[in-house]
């Protein structure tokens, strides 16, 4: 019992300094880019072009979720299905697109996208690398469960490149804090 609660304790205290440490705002000059998802046929037909941030995020307002990884869980059975229900609130609020982002590459995501029905309401993004998520400081080890380098579950809403609402789960699994309804209710 006691061990239990101190594990607990630090979880919470991990992901305090999680939340304390990601960022406020999305560096539009930087070199930072994302994988839009797509087929292998074109990713060659484009020369496997990447998305800037600065495309993504300048001059625009954007509800942005990210997630451990496709195919998996929580991010299959209820993240994802949360903003597939909610995309027309998300307009209704002046919301110009809603992003997923997820330590995949684009034709893991494009796959996932499409298995989802998810295509064409969802913009979805792959962050092959890990560089966008450790450049927001949202990226977690999930080596202990055989998945490596991935991002926190999180949501946020940014406008211009500023974070102005960001919701980050203590731990990967859990879903209270980063489904649509509650971004919903922090724009």
């Amino acid at each position: 019992m006691v061990r239990q609660r101190g594990q607990a304790l630090w979880r919470n205290a991990m992901a305090i300094r999680q939340m304390s440490s990601a960022a406020k705002q999305i560096d539009l000059e930087s070199d930072l880019a994302l994988q839009a998802a797509r087929t292998w046929d074109e990713g060659v037909s484009s020369k496997f072009s990447t998305t800037s941030v600065a495309e993504l995020f300048k001059g625009k307002k954007v509800a942005l979720f990210g997630l451990p990884g496709a195919f998996t869980g929580v991010c299959t059975s209820s993240h994802v299905p949360s903003y597939i229900n909610n995309c027309d609130k998300f307009k209704e609020k002046g919301v110009d697109s809603v992003v997923c982002v997820s330590v995949n590459d684009p034709y893991t995501m494009n796959a996932w996208a499409e298995k989802l029905g998810a295509k064409g309401k969802i913009q979805f993004y792959g962050d092959f690398d890990g560089k966008f998520h450790k450049a927001l400081g949202l990226d977690h080890d999930l080596t202990g469960a055989l998945l490596g380098p991935r991002s926190q579950r999180y949501s946020m809403y940014v406008e211009d490149g500023k974070i102005k609402v960001l919701n980050v789960e203590k731990v990967p699994s859990d879903f209270k804090v980063s489904d649509a309804e509650t971004l919903l209710k922090g724009i």
